[in-house]
């Protein structure tokens, strides 16, 4: 979150495979010369794609490591410093002539599957670190562009210059500026050491396998993107909370301090007013505080958005409106792409302006915003129909939310049980579970509900229920319940099932 504003919600499935830095031993299955690409079977239920321009100049050295590392005897497994490079292909050569007799080879996912297409493969392998990266095969040393400072940038250049082992290069992250000379080599370190148990996990290997996975979602995401500006990280679970605490210590022991825990009864997303947020921003229309709207359509090949205007004026000048609607919907937009995680082609209907200087002030505005996104992107002037075009690089599918609900109660056909029953339902349940020697019994309901239960300080109802068992009872609301839903814990929190 971004003062507060949601700007990107990742999910993991316990079960996700094929992510994107994954490396596989995968088997070349077929060459297809007219696309001068190869498919190769890494295991998923459709080939992996793997392009000429995608197979790194070093291809062949990677090709003879792979079978060295698998066909490897000794104990300890060979050294990179004695292996000896093989010649670079040349970049207007041909599949068939490097992958002939459709060897097994070590990959890297560069994307993931997407619809219906399998994942898209890398040969030029990399292992990201907290400030460097290193890349097999070749001696190359760089730093990276967003590193202003010519000195700075010769300072880390010296530096890895020295420390660098034989056989890899090193691209340095911009997360490296200021850093000192034992922080660089400690992740230059644990990145070879990355390298040697992939050797060890290539041994004996039999194509198609997972080699090495790329590190789970919480502590990639802190390794490509902590930095000075994040104050908060808040976690709700005790094993996620204990690793990312580690794994801070040993990254950025700075921040350590800034991780909690959270414990507080109430859901985490409640609390944060994400859950709110998600609903608002996944459905197809998405509103603007000026009650200007953006509807979102996704098509086959690009997604469209057009931009509506509001009930507000800003002032009496159709122009001004317009240019300042656009704005605001600019913002929107940029924070829906990283959001959503929208990529390929994107259209936007903004409302018409007619001065080429708003036009470019719009333009310019949404390159601003835009500025923030990791993923590659590019924005083109608006052409002469009012169109804005946007690409932005698809890694991963793009994340869907169903914001709208069937009701569960009704099941869509608009009749609810009489809330007066519903409060007997509950009076009912509770008078069993007092029977039944239940103490310090915890309901939670929908908010409405709640209202409902607690109206009156002497009189509520919960007063009357406490009263009539003599028992302790705890009423609390929750967002996320449907209106007639209830839950009944003990108390040790734990849910009772009826």
């Amino acid at each position: 979150m971004e003062d507060k504003k949601l700007v990107e919600l990742h999910t993991e499935s316990n079960n996700a495979s094929f992510a994107v830095g994954d490396l596989y031993l995968g088997k070349v299955k077929k060459l297809i010369p007219g696309l001068n690409a190869a498919f190769v079977d890494v295991g998923f239920e459709k080939d992996a794609f793997l392009h000429y321009t995608d197979l790194s100049p070093y291809v062949r050295s990677l090709l003879k490591f792979t079978q060295m590392a698998v066909h490897d005897k000794s104990e300890n497994g060979f050294d990179l410093s004695s292996f000896t490079i093989e010649p670079e292909i040349v970049k207007t050569g041909k599949i068939n002539e490097v992958l002939n007799g459709k060897p097994s080879i070590l990959v890297q996912i560069l994307k993931e599957p997407i619809a219906a297409k399998g994942p898209r493969l890398s040969c030029e392998l990399s292992l990201p670190g907290r400030f460097v990266v290193i890349t097999p095969f070749n001696e190359v040393v760089a730093v990276s562009k967003k590193i202003h400072s010519g000195d700075e940038r010769k300072r880390l250049h010296k530096i890895i210059e020295a420390i660098k082992p034989k056989g890899f290069g090193v691209i340095v992250r911009t997360a490296a500026e200021g850093k000192s000379t034992e922080e660089l080599h400690q992740d230059l370190l644990s990145l070879v050491e990355t390298w040697r148990s992939i050797q060890t996990s290539l041994k004996g290997a039999e194509a198609p396998i997972k080699i090495l996975s790329e590190q789970n979602k919480t502590t990639s995401i802190l390794r490509d993107l902590l930095s000075a500006d994040f104050n908060k990280i808040v976690i709700n679970d005790k094993n996620t909370y204990t690793d990312t605490k580690n794994y801070l210590q040993r990254i950025a022991p700075e921040k350590v301090d800034i991780v909690s825990f959270y414990n507080n009864g109430s859901p985490l997303f409640d609390t944060y007013n994400i859950t709110k947020q998600v609903k608002s921003a996944f459905g197809k229309t998405v509103n603007l505080p000026s009650g200007a709207y953006l509807v979102i359509e996704h098509t086959e090949a690009l997604h469209v958005i057009d931009v509506n205007s509001g009930y507000k004026s800003v002032s009496n000048s159709q122009e001004e409106n317009a240019l300042q609607t656009n704005l605001e919907a600019a913002e929107e937009i940029a924070r829906q792409l990283r959001l959503r995680d929208i990529g390929g082609i994107i259209v936007i209907d903004f409302i018409d302006m007619k001065l080429p200087e708003n036009k470019k002030k719009l333009q310019e505005a949404m390159e601003g915003f835009m500025e923030g996104d990791r993923a590659k992107h590019a924005v083109l002037p608006i052409s002469k129909f009012g169109l804005l075009q946007v690409t932005r690089q698809r890694m991963k599918p793009e994340m869907n939310i169903n914001t709208s609900e069937e009701c569960p109660v009704c099941h869509g056909t608009g009749k609810i049980t009489a809330s007066l029953l519903l409060e007997d339902e509950i009076e009912k349940r509770l008078n069993y579970l007092v029977s039944h020697s239940h103490k310090n019994l915890t309901l939670v309901v929908h908010p409405i509900v709640y209202s409902h239960l607690t109206k009156g300080f002497f009189t509520s109802i919960s007063k009357r229920w406490k009263r009539t068992y003599k028992t302790k009872l705890k009423i609390k609301e929750n967002n996320s319940f449907h209106l007639v839903e209830f839950r009944f814990y003990g108390e040790h929190d734990e849910e009772i099932k009826f």
